[in-house]
């Protein structure tokens, strides 16, 4: 039976998507059978993972259709470039969805926990990308998990933003899903160089304790690089420290679930080599149709 965990924080820009490719990967590579669910209208997690241009837009079904009752989870997961990892994919259509939602007079709230308990039994782990707001795709995602997997930038902000969050996780705690639990903190876009960084650090410490994940994932440029070529960190930049630091994430994670993995021998080995990367497929623009009678210089100046 999978665990699911909701990766979330209220506050955008902290690393929830960034978070959810990287982890997931990770994961899925040390044999685990995992799912990654995009509830953010954005889709950036889909995109992430490769799924952009005409293969976005060409999707058969995305979750919209799954929470709208018109496909099964089964019939929209799509494969990734991770062996053991899919994708339930986003598109800006699921951007109208929380409307729709909000008409049910039951139920709403548990749409989601209601189509993934169908293939719980299928994954070893199930992670879910929240949007950064509170509606009702956090709301869904909550209820369906586990666990909460919290991102923490060290800047002011953020720590306002994660005040908010648990409070939202009180209520979905007390109201819909009595079993939610607190997964862990971890620090993001780190700068060990920043003292503000260092004492966010020490206030999110206080605040949760034992709760606090080691691990501290880096400002790191490649992390930010490896999503535009629709790859996680470790088949893009397998060696960098944010592709490292995501990997010890993933051990410390799998250790407090009573799973002892070793560093992965020859990160460099994970490299993708597959060919022209899923994300750069996208078709060209057609150029301008050429008029009777102009010249080419005219048709550039258009």
């Amino acid at each position: 039976m999978a665990r699911v965990i909701s990766v979330s924080n209220q506050k955008g820009g902290v690393g929830k998507t960034t978070t959810c490719i990287n982890l997931s990967s990770f994961v899925a590579l040390y044999g685990f059978k995992v799912l990654v669910v995009d509830i953010d209208p954005q889709g950036n997690t889909t995109s992430g993972f490769g799924i952009v241009g005409e293969h976005k837009d060409n999707l058969k079904n995305t979750i919209y259709d799954v929470m709208m009752g018109d496909a099964t989870v089964k019939e929209t997961v799509c494969k990734t470039t991770i062996p053991g990892l899919e994708v339930l994919p986003a598109t800006m259509e699921f951007a109208g969805a929380d409307v729709e939602l909000m008409s049910l007079a039951e139920s709403r709230e548990k749409v989601l926990r209601t189509a993934l308990g169908a293939v719980r039994s299928d994954y070893d782990y199930i992670f879910i990308d929240c949007p950064p707001s509170l509606n009702i795709f956090s709301v869904n995602a909550l209820t369906a998990s586990d666990a909460v997997l919290i991102p923490m930038p060290g800047d002011f902000f953020s720590l306002e933003g994660i005040g908010q969050l648990m409070n939202t996780v009180k209520l979905v705690k007390k109201h819909l899903n009595p079993g939610l639990e607190i997964e862990g903190v971890f620090m993001t876009i780190y700068d060990g160089r920043s003292n503000l960084a260092n004492q966010v650090a020490a206030e999110v410490a206080k605040w949760f304790g034992k709760s606090v994940f080691k691990t501290r994932i880096p400002r790191n440029v490649r992390l930010g690089e490896a999503p535009s070529h629709g790859l996680p960190v470790v088949q893009y930049e397998p060696n960098s420290k944010g592709s490292v630091a995501y990997m010890e994430l993933a051990i410390e994670m799998l250790k407090r679930d009573g799973i002892n993995v070793k560093p992965l021998a020859n990160l460099s080995a994970y490299r993708y080599r597959g060919g022209v990367p899923v994300a750069k497929r996208i078709p060209a623009k057609k150029p301008a149709p050429k008029k009777p009678g102009t010249k080419k210089s005219e048709i550039k100046n258009q």
